[in-house]
């Protein structure tokens, strides 16, 4: 006998949750409404198990109430999936929207099988995603401190002539004289923010370092050290964002994932492509795009490359010399052909992805 399935729709929010149940084929839905609160959610399942006659499947959107609703309801009867809010069916001509809609839709939706689920991470691979991200935000803050310093200076027709940011420069900074005091207090407290943000952007880095160190993302970290301009630091937030490579079925699955496929508006006799669909993660997307810029550069391993390739498989290296004569003829054969220079980048990138893709596959079992 096969067993009746519930589907539940929940529109998830930080006070309150609303929800939808379909058991079965049901056309109309149970509706309600409770506190989003640890006891409220645990009661909620017990009220799941005990109505539905079979299996329950919920279904929440991803957004800033994270994960955390998706570990409290699932159990050995209720499974849950976060869904993607992007990859949602949408009708044009819907124009009115409410909380209780929401859920509604949801649940049908997941009954009809149209709605894509997103992986959620292990709450140890979040903590470390979390600490990348923390070490972004950290170059963020930084950037900006420099940038208001900068443009004081450039509002007071000072000019540096050598490369800003350095030890030299920082000397030519503290060594200017201000005319009035109020001047000098904003330098100090522009000065003081930038000491203080390094700081702590030398402190994540260290922590990433340790965590690189140990498994299970020793082994990854030195596969992906042996591609040119990837070091520690940005293995480590590559693999802290994406967290499990098996769950890409193909390199070009992860560069769809990462918005770096051309969007495409199709139909009849007419095929327009246009710009990068940009959807996905950006932080990896930026970081990849940032390392095909190396690949400009004639094909060769240097010292530095030759001490992070010590002791990786010949497999792993063997596809990073792949890719740099691949991008490399292809980044020179796209400048020939005068194309924008930062069109050429997103273009290696995107190819670079399928490279980091095949490098962490497992290595195929030896058969006797």
């Amino acid at each position: 006998m096969t067993q009746v399935t519930t589907y539940v729709g929940m529109d998830a929010h930080k006070k309150d949750l609303f929800i939808a149940m379909l058991i079965g084929d049901e056309l109309k839905p149970v509706t309600w409404q409770l506190a989003n609160e640890p006891q409220a959610v645990r009661r909620l399942v017990r009220k799941l198990e005990r109505e539905a006659p079979g299996p329950v499947r919920v279904f929440y959107e991803a957004g800033p109430c994270g994960y955390a609703l998706q570990r409290q309801l699932t159990t050995s009867r209720v499974s849950c999936d976060v869904v993607a809010p992007a990859l949602i069916p949408r009708k044009p001509g819907e124009r009115v929207k409410t909380n209780r809609r929401d859920a509604r839709k949801l649940a049908e939706l997941g009954r009809a099988g149209l709605l894509t689920a997103v992986q959620p991470p292990t709450p140890e691979d979040e903590a470390v995603r979390d600490l990348a991200r923390a070490r972004d935000d950290a170059r963020e803050d930084l950037q900006r401190c420099r940038h208001r310093l900068g443009k004081l200076l450039l509002r007071r027709g000072l000019h540096y002539s050598g490369r800003n940011w350095t030890r030299a420069h920082r000397q030519w900074i503290d060594s200017l004289t201000w005319a009035h005091a109020a001047e000098r207090a904003v330098v100090d407290d522009y000065l003081l923010a930038i000491d203080h943000t390094e700081a702590r952007l030398l402190e994540l880095d260290a922590r990433l370092g340790e965590i690189a160190e140990r498994e299970p993302y020793r082994e990854p970290v030195g596969w992906l050290r042996c591609f040119r301009g990837i070091d520690t630091l940005t293995a480590m937030l590559i693999l802290a964002e994406l967290h499990d490579f098996r769950r890409f079925a193909s390199a070009p699955a992860l560069m769809a994932y990462l918005g770096l496929v051309p969007g495409e508006d199709s139909s009849g006799e007419k095929h327009r492509r246009g710009r990068i669909t940009r959807t996905g993660n950006a932080l990896v997307r930026r970081l990849l795009v940032e390392t095909a810029w190396h690949y400009q550069h004639r094909p060769g391993v240097g010292v530095a490359l030759m001490r992070r390739r010590k002791g990786q498989p010949g497999r792993v290296i063997a596809i990073a010399d792949k890719a740099q004569q691949r991008l490399c003829r292809r980044f020179r054969k796209l400048a020939a052909e005068h194309k924008p220079a930062p069109k050429i980048a997103v273009a290696i990138a995107r190819e670079l992805a399928g490279f980091l893709w095949a490098a962490l596959q497992p290595a195929p079992v030896a058969v006797k």
